[in-house]
Formats: C-alpha cells, sequence, structure tokens
C-alpha cells in the first residue's frame, strides 16, 4: 500500500505525463485543464524576444493556444528525480518535433521543474535551449503566442 506522500508523488507525475501527451496531440483545452488557477509558466533561459514569465491562466492559455500550429512533437518518457517534497516533479526528458511552418526540425532536451497542488500545475520551470529554438524557427524567429499581452 502506497504512502500518502508516495500517492501524492504519483499524482503529482501523471500530471506531468498528461502534460507531455497534450502538448504532443495539440490538446491544449486539456492541457490548461491540468492548471490550478494563477498558474505561472517560466522560462529561465528562454529567447529575449519572448517573456520570460506567463502568469494567470487566460495569459497563459494566450500564450500556449497557438502552439499545435506552430510545432509538432514527440516527448520521452521522462526520468524523474524525487524530492522531498512530493507535490514537486524534476523531470528530465527530450522532444523530438518538427516545425510546422517551415518543416525544420525540433529537438530538444528538457529540465523541468514542477510544482503541483492536488495533481494540478500551480508553477512550471521549463530549462531549454533557445538556440535548438532560434534555429528550428528559422529567419521568421516568431511564434505568435510569445507576443501576446502578458
Amino acid at each position: 500500500m502506497k504512502t500518502k506522500n508516495e500517492s501524492i508523488r504519483t499524482k503529482a507525475q501523471e500530471t506531468f505525463e498528461k502534460h507531455l501527451e497534450y502538448l504532443s496531440t495539440g490538446n491544449i483545452s486539456a492541457w490548461m485543464a491540468l492548471w490550478n488557477e494563477g498558474g505561472v509558466l517560466e522560462f529561465p533561459f528562454g529567447l529575449k524576444e519572448y517573456p520570460a514569465q506567463v502568469s494567470g491562466n487566460e495569459a497563459i492559455h494566450e500564450y500556449i493556444r497557438h502552439f499545435p500550429n506552430y510545432l509538432k512533437i514527440e516527448f520521452t518518457k521522462p526520468t524523474y528525480h524525487l524530492t522531498e517534497d512530493p507535490n514537486l516533479v524534476i523531470a528530465e526528458f527530450k522532444g523530438f518535433g518538427k516545425m510546422v511552418t517551415n518543416g525544420r526540425p525540433y529537438n530538444q532536451t528538457y529540465i523541468s521543474v514542477v510544482k503541483t497542488t492536488n495533481g494540478k500545475i500551480d508553477t512550471y520551470k521549463d530549462f531549454w535551449n533557445p538556440l535548438v529554438l532560434q534555429t528550428a524557427l528559422g529567419e521568421n524567429n516568431k511564434y505568435d503566442g510569445a507576443t501576446a499581452n502578458m
């Protein structure tokens, strides 16, 4: 029988895996349902042209809603690094995809730090290599969601 902390950790990891599934299938409404109200999405090493932080569900939705129009991606099974806090997910994984707009490959390595409450995302820190995105976007270097008024 699982302890309370093990059950919480399992639920947090399941939420993380649903996040990957919904992004890879372009199911933005299901992806948004994974978030608690007032969520925060952070990109500590993102491109300077785009926001380092997107706060609030409405702003997060505005940011991510164009994602399926720009990128088709599949993710590897994440490797989890356990923490003292069962609501905190630290995961390493890779994404392999292609930009819809120009056909360029997008192959990225990620480390994500995700804080959950009751199996829903509160904060998501997304660590990835911005040069991979810049190369994949090409000359256009534009993702409509990132220009939303944050």
